[in-house]
């Protein structure tokens, strides 16, 4: 508490908006649409999604499930095509940017080889890429050690928590060290304490790395305290009802959470949900 009421006393905490100098634009999407086709009927999973990412911006998407938090996510890796509109991930398509390899993606499980070990995990993408083995072996250790899991290398991931199989999955999403970062829901079922742990870590992470990070989430509190802006999205169809910024400091711990600040922006982001008619778990 004493820490909240020195960033209080020195203006580092409030509700008013500050400004924030926008970097150059990283994602560009204007009037996004997707439709899948069903045997039924058609179902319109994204309606009009326009939206900027800066570089440097840490931006969570989050609202209630079947909105089309996801699908937008996987739309920017090229891993869905859209039906309508326009999207650009640094200046180019998303089919572009996945060939140069501009994006490191998270699935919302970890996904590492049981038969391989942190490091070999680690080094799969820079394997496939053909990069030097001298070349891998030293950036797979710089991304371990980001991850804080050096003295891990030779584990297997069954030997290791669930925390720390995300923690490789991010180091994995890092080795060739991509600009962007696209997260889906990472720490979903991992228990509040160890997730707790986890957000504290990756915004360390974003802090000293810089990279630009999309988010997916389902909670309030882990997209406040992660976040330079939080989107949120409606109810099937997806569209964006509010973008809420905030101005938290970028230097920030857990006790960041009993700031009136971060009560102010939690206030945004669920009366958004409640305009979109959606409910978000905490």
């Amino acid at each position: 508490m004493a820490k909240i009421e020195r960033l209080h006393e020195r203006g580092a905490v409030s509700s008013a908006p500050l400004p924030r100098p926008a970097g150059k634009p990283v994602v560009e999407i204007v009037g996004l649409n997707l439709v899948f086709d069903t045997a039924d009927a058609p179902v319109t999973a994204l309606s009009d999604v326009t939206l900027t990412v800066n570089k440097g911006d840490f931006v969570s998407l989050i609202g209630p499930s079947g909105c089309g938090k996801t699908t937008l996510l996987r739309v920017i890796a090229d891993l869905e095509r859209a039906t309508g509109g326009t999207v650009k991930v640094n200046g180019v398509s998303p089919e572009e940017a996945r060939l140069k390899r501009a994006y490191g993606y998270e699935f919302q499980a970890s996904a590492l080889y049981p038969w391989r070990t942190v490091l070999r995990n680690v080094t799969l993408p820079l394997e496939i890429m053909g990069m030097p083995k001298a070349q891998r072996l030293e950036r797979a250790k710089r991304v371990i050690e980001l991850v804080d899991l050096s003295g891990f290398e030779r584990k297997f991931p069954w030997q290791l928590s669930g925390g720390m199989q995300q923690r490789v999955s991010i180091a994995r999403a890092l080795s060739f060290d991509p600009d962007l970062l696209l997260m889906d829901e990472p720490f979903g079922a991992l228990d509040e304490i160890i997730r707790d742990r986890l957000n504290e870590q990756l915004h360390q992470l974003w802090e000293r790395t810089g990279k630009t990070v999309i988010f997916v989430t389902h909670s309030i509190p882990e997209a406040v305290f992660l976040s330079t802006r939080i989107v949120v999205m409606s109810p099937r169809p997806g569209r964006i009802v509010d973008v809420v910024e905030s101005h938290l400091p970028r230097d920030r711990s857990f006790e960041i959470r009993e700031a009136a600040a971060f009560a102010e922006v939690s206030r945004r982001v669920r009366l958004g949900l409640r305009g979109g008619h959606g409910d978000a778990d905490e």
